[in-house]
């Protein structure tokens, strides 16, 4: 089982940047591949990143690809979320989500999911 904490969100004017954690609890966390997700008031749950067990394979949404970057460090059980160049319109709850199977970007295919930490992006 593992257990998911987000950290980092904020409130940012547009074009700065912010850097999200995930802790992580679990004594195969490194096994794991880890997600990042989003949701906007009034929208579905929307994929944004993940990123394998090893850190080398990583799948990024159209909407966020070039702008930000899913890391992890397995000795320190976390996963980052780096996000440039922020826009208006990323402005939701980001979740962070584990699952033992690399590739799946949908939110019902994740079992293990954090509480959220809310971004939002002024004009």
């Amino acid at each position: 089982q593992v257990h998911l904490v987000e950290s980092g969100g904020g409130l940012v004017q547009a074009g700065d940047s912010l850097r999200l954690s995930c802790a992580a609890s679990g004594r195969t966390f490194s096994r794991w591949a880890m997600a990042w997700f989003r949701q906007a008031p009034g929208k579905e749950r929307e994929f944004v990143a993940l990123i394998s067990w090893s850190g080398f394979s990583t799948i990024y949404a159209d909407s966020v690809k070039g702008r930000f970057t899913i890391s992890r460090d397995n000795v320190k059980n976390t996963v980052y979320l780096q996000m440039n160049s922020l826009k208006p319109e990323d402005t939701a709850v980001y979740y962070c989500a584990a699952d033992q199977v690399i590739g799946r970007t949908k939110p019902n295919e994740y079992d293990y999911w954090g509480q959220g930490t809310q971004v939002t992006v002024s004009s």
